[in-house]
Order: C-alpha cells, then structure tokens, then sequence
C-alpha cells in the first residue's frame, strides 16, 4: 500500500531520543503516514502539517489515537484503528521525532 506523499518535509538533525522515535515510527506508522511523517494519497494524513500543530492536537491526542484509534474527523481517509503493539515509551519517542519535524518545516 503506497501512495503518493502528501506534504514536502524537510528533516532535521535529530537528536538521540529523536532517532528512536524514527525508528518506531518506520515500523509502526510510516506505512500509512509515509515516510517521514509526509502522508500518503489515498492512504492517510500527513502529520507534519498545522492540523497536528501542538495547540490543536497535543500529544496526548498523539498517544490516545495510538492507543485506542481515532475517528476520521479532519481528512476524508477513514478511521485509523490502534496501533498494536507499540508501546507508550515508544508512542513518546515518536511523538518527539514528529515534534521535531513538525517544528523543522515552521509547525510550532
């Protein structure tokens, strides 16, 4: 399942914490949210967008959706069901590698 991406994100240097957040990341979320954070056509949102800035969905937003799922509210791409498997140490870590491009392409 691949689509093509939906936002341009620029990466920055990451931080140790950061790197790990990018690996759970890649092994728990990129296949719908795409490399990166960037979403995907078709698939799901990209999260380095200001929909997910931290004044509109703060991180526990980030940690309930992954725990429990979430109903589609702001994109026409449907439910997103739990994550299985993933940790809340890992949820942290990622929600930090996300937090860090968001903050990388001008997302405060």
């Amino acid at each position: 399942m691949t689509g093509a991406a939906l936002a341009e994100v620029k990466v920055p240097q990451l931080s140790s914490e950061q790197m790990a957040g990018e690996m759970a990341f890649n092994e728990n979320c990129a296949s719908c949210h795409g490399t990166n954070a960037a979403g995907q056509d078709g698939i799901a949102p990209p999260l380095v967008h200001f929909i997910y800035e931290p004044s509109h969905h703060g991180d526990q937003a980030f940690v309930l959706a992954a725990q429990n799922g979430v109903r589609q509210h702001h994109w026409p791409f449907g439910n997103m069901p739990p994550v299985e498997d993933v940790s809340e140490g890992e949820i942290q870590t990622i929600i930090a590698y996300v937090r860090a491009l968001q903050r990388a392409n001008g997302i405060n």
